[in-house]
């Protein structure tokens, strides 16, 4: 007759008639004791807690020290444990429904004797083959199996013991939207290399697993060292590419389904991915990788206009701190890819690959295409391939690189407090802390310093005082205020040419002190003086005496005409009354018409006084003919003789009274009058809207080298100025006159090398010499007391109001390396300028201690001493110019010269320039402690920046 079974540690035992057939399950253990009750054998456990089993991963049929319980113990223990509510990351597992029905309906018997015992737990109907033990599709939970929480796994299993071979089938719970499951089927992935994509490799992987596990398996499965730099793409059902950048995401959260396939990529030697190559360049890349340089000593490709780019990108590459953090991958632990001010971890992921290309040693130059796309993308001004500020990009950089490995992932509300008489020392860590709890980046710990910040009200005396982090100093140049023009000076002896001049006025002057600087060079008195913008052989402003220098800029040509002491344009009460005049050439028109005549600009144009009580047109024709008779010849009495009976049948073509300019049959060309080839149009017409004469009687004459006319300011004639009576022409405006020439006239009496030559004052050879600008004048004016603009006023808490308060600026405390940005670019409302002012700064031993406020330490002095490790050039003026680096290489401590895609060694002595933009400045005991570091690893450089060979030097300035 059949007995209850018993089960030992896997162990399978059933008597028959006190002849026992055991059924042996794994390794066959005695049990410590034994005992035997009617023919019956009881076998115990070796646990003394079974709740302990589903707190440690054990052997599932490791036995266990513990009685088995009733079978009515049985049922309320694992009835009990299913009740359970799930916790994410929790382990559940499979049993399957037959064994697990069996096993109900024979505890629920009663009888530990009964027919109906399960047996080992046998899962075999829920498993494809019993090879891969893959689980079968399509399974349902309540028909094809039960879900156990752990505790009640074990329990089963120490009763009841597994089927010999079977693995447990073992799931997580996980988190999904609005709800908690067991996930039943992993997620199956087909791991490929990049270079062998032929070749998958099966790994499952839980929901709730990070991507960091799928990469780490896959380093594992493909045997990549730990030296080396992998990352991971999945591959899309439309068959492209997309990039697993953040690896702490979980396979759910990454989207990853069964049966998709992921790439692993390896980084080259040469410091570039293979995906980011295209094909037709391999050949170059063996040759790249082949090469074998000093790492760092990389210049970068201009890809139009992107020097400014370029500039910053090496000076920051030569930052030895910041380039060991990433060449060592520190930066990956820390990428930031879910904060709202950073850029998903894209521009430090750029900028990495940037640095690890260009410190491979591989490359003599390297295209930073990819990473200016990526700044491109995240800051829209610099898009395309304008010409922009490298200041301003290393701004943006430095803020992009720090929001992107920001170490805080949520940042909280920090209130900014107010010193309130509070100590220095007290508020100023509370300030540093404050920024710390929302700002903690490798950017931060390189540099951020801190700036106490004083404002006093002008009007209560409240004094407020802040601490402020800063990143970079940006310090002004001391501003000379003096200016220097250059103008030309026009007397009204014809016989003179006119004098270049080369004046030094008030930079905020105004046009009377031109003239007066003027008048010390010519004698001629400043009343005696007009001044005006001479463009395209036309006026395009006349200025008045009272208008601000500020308006002319250094590219305008700027006239200056002596008039009589009498006269004065739009003063009727003057006897004199100054006329501007105008040359203009007809000519031919490009036209079928061989008739049809154009009338063209040419010359320098003039400003005449005329004695009001001489205002006719024959006078003005000799006045005129007087002016200009430095450069055009009177006709001879044989040219007069030649020319009578010519003038009397052309006499209707001379000017008379009451038709001036009016008739296309005596002007048919007029209105066609343009400017010559070397005119280029201006965005604004001339101003000058000053009244003039009223009433100019003119007779016709015989023999005139040319003809007058009134015109507009533009130099064509304007019917709208001048109205017609029987007394003659009366002028509505201020009238321009044009002195027109016959081409044959002109080309007999006009002496055009003559009307254009000048003659140059000796003050042009004068030089406004600017002595050289020593750094720390720089930092004073910085830390100087200032007003606040109108544009920016500060609100006082006292008074409630805003108020022009006085600010001061004191260096609290310095970073490890200090970026310094000299401000040599001034905008105003009416003027831009590049200061090309020579800043002497030192390359070893610049000492900030007089500057920082801050109580010092004398035993650290090194603390504020710094040496310069990179410098950004800029030269040129403001619309066009070019940007190079200096930069010290941290491995040999030798200078180079990094001009785009060209490095050449340089001498310490060529540093120092007009040009110099940026400087960076590591501190001392920095310094020192990274020579220690890396002379643990390799043999020290120089502990400060020396100078190459003496060979192949390049002269750059």
């Amino acid at each position: 007759m059949a007995v209850a079974p018993w089960l030992y540690g896997g162990l399978c035992f059933r008597f028959r008639d006190q002849n026992p057939e055991v059924a042996v399950e794994g390794p066959f253990l005695l049990p410590a004791a034994v005992a035997v009750r009617g023919g019956q054998m009881a076998m115990a456990a070796v646990a003394a807690n079974p709740a302990d089993t589903a707190a440690t991963a054990v052997d599932h049929r490791k036995p266990r020290r513990e009685k088995v319980p009733g079978l009515e113990s049985q049922r309320r223990q694992i009835e009990n444990g299913r009740r359970r509510p799930l916790r994410v990351g929790e382990s559940w597992f499979l049993v399957g429904h037959h064994w697990y029905k069996q096993w109900e309906v024979y505890v629920q018997g009663g009888n530990q004797d009964s027919s109906t015992f399960p047996g080992c737990i046998n899962n075999a109907e829920l498993f494809e083959d019993q090879v891969n033990w893959r689980l079968k599709k399509g399974l349902v939970e309540g028909e094809d199996y039960v879900l156990l929480p752990a505790a009640a796994w074990h329990y089963l299993v120490n009763w009841y013991g597994l089927e010999h071979g079977q693995p447990p089938i073992e799931r997580k719970v996980v988190e999904l939207p609005s709800t908690h499951k067991v996930e039943v089927y992993s997620v199956e992935l087909l791991l490929v290399r990049h270079s062998d994509m032929d070749t998958p490799h099966t790994a499952q992987f839980s929901q709730t697993d990070s991507v960091d596990l799928v990469l780490h398996t896959a380093r594992e499965q493909f045997l990549v060292s730990p030296q080396e730099e992998t990352r991971l793409w999945i591959k899309n059902a439309e068959g492209s590419f997309e990039r697993l950048c953040n690896t702490r995401v979980t396979v759910l959260d990454a989207a990853l389904k069964t049966g998709q396939v992921v790439v692993m990529e390896t980084r080259n030697k040469d410091g570039t991915w293979p995906s980011a190559q295209p094909h037709d360049t391999r050949s170059t890349l063996e040759e790249e990788e082949d090469f074998q340089g000093q790492p760092g000593i990389c210049g970068l490709t201009n890809l139009g206009n992107t020097c400014f780019m370029n500039s910053a990108l090496q000076c920051l590459s030569n930052v030895p701190q910041l380039t060991e953090y990433f060449l060592k991958n520190r930066y990956l632990e820390e990428l930031n890819f879910c904060n709202p001010l950073g850029m998903k971890g894209e521009i430090a992921q750029a900028y990495a690959d940037l640095v690890k290309q260009a410190w491979s040693g591989h490359h003599r130059s390297i295209v930073p295409q990819v990473f200016k796309t990526k700044v491109g993308h995240f800051a829209s001004q610099f898009l395309g391939y304008q010409q922009h500020d490298s200041q301003e990009l290393l701004s943006f950089l430095l803020d992009g690189l720090h929001e992107d490995l920001n170490r805080i992932k949520k940042k909280e509300y920090v209130e900014l407090c107010d010193a309130a008489g509070r100590p220095d020392q007290e508020v100023a860590q509370e300030a540093w802390q404050n920024h710390k709890r929302r700002n903690d980046s490798v950017i931060v710990d390189t540099f951020h310093g801190l700036f106490k910040s004083t404002l006093v009200c002008p009007d209560c005396g409240n004094v407020s005082v802040t601490f402020d982090p800063f990143c970079y100093l940006s310090v002004p140049l001391p501003v000379s205020h003096k200016r220097v023009m250059e103008v030309f000076f026009v007397s009204m002896d014809p016989r003179r040419k006119p004098e270049q001049h080369r004046l030094v006025v008030p930079k905020k002057g105004k046009i009377s002190d031109l003239c007066v600087a003027l008048a010390k060079h010519t004698g001629i008195s400043p009343e005696r003086m007009m001044v005006a913008d001479v463009f395209s052989h036309r006026f395009y402003k006349i200025y008045q005496l009272e208008e601000s220098l500020s308006s002319i800029l250094d590219r305008d040509d700027i006239f200056i005409y002596e008039v009589s002491g009498r006269a004065a344009i739009g003063e009727n009460s003057r006897e004199d009354v100054v006329l501007p005049i105008y040359l203009r050439e007809r000519t031919p028109a490009r036209d079928y018409n061989s008739s049809y005549y154009g009338l063209m600009l040419f010359g320098h144009p003039l400003l005449v006084s005329v004695p009001r009580d001489r205002l006719s047109w024959d006078a003005l024709y000799h006045i005129l003919l007087y002016r200009l008779s430095r450069y055009v010849t009177r006709p001879s009495s044989d040219d007069e003789d030649d020319g009578d009976e010519k003038d009397l049948e052309d006499k209707d073509r001379l000017p008379k009274p009451g038709r001036v300019t009016e008739g296309s049959s005596q002007d048919p060309g007029l209105e066609q009058a343009g400017p010559s080839s070397r005119v280029v149009s201006r965005s604004r017409a001339p101003v000058d809207n000053s009244p003039g004469p009223s009433h100019w009687p003119q007779r016709a004459r015989r023999k005139h080298l040319f003809t007058l006319h009134t015109v507009n300011s533009n130099g064509t004639s304007d019917r709208s100025t001048f109205n017609e009576d029987t007394h003659g022409v009366s002028f509505s405006s201020q009238p321009y006159i044009a002195i027109d020439w016959e081409p044959e006239m002109k080309k007999r009496y006009y002496d055009e090398v003559e009307a254009e030559g000048y003659v140059k004052h000796d003050c042009v050879g004068y030089v406004l010499k600017k002595a050289p600008v020593q750094l720390q004048e720089c930092i004073e004016l910085f830390t100087t007391v200032e007003t606040l603009e109108k544009e920016n006023p500060w609100y006082c808490p006292t008074c409630k109001q805003h108020q022009l308060a006085t600010k001061k600026l004191d260096l609290w405390m310095l970073p490890e390396t200090l970026i310094i940005h000299l401000k040599r670019f001034s905008y105003t409302k009416f003027s831009r300028e590049k200061l090309d002012t020579l800043v002497e700064f030192p390359i070893r031993d610049l000492d900030f201690s007089e500057f920082v406020i801050k109580p010092q330490n004398d035993s650290a002095r090194e603390l504020y001493k710094y040496d310069l490790i990179a410098v950004s050039n800029h030269y040129g003026g403001l619309r066009d110019g070019h940007y190079t680096t200096f930069a010290c290489n941290k491995d040999s401590g030798q200078w180079h010269y990094f001009d785009d895609s060209s490095v050449s060694p340089v001498t310490e002595n060529q540093i120092e320039s007009k040009a110099a933009y940026v400087l960076f400045y590591q501190r001392q005991d920095v310094a020192r402690r990274l020579q220690t570091q890396a002379s643990s690893s390799k043999p020290p450089a120089s502990s400060a920046c020396g100078a190459p060979p003496k060979s192949e030097f390049v002269d750059v300035n």
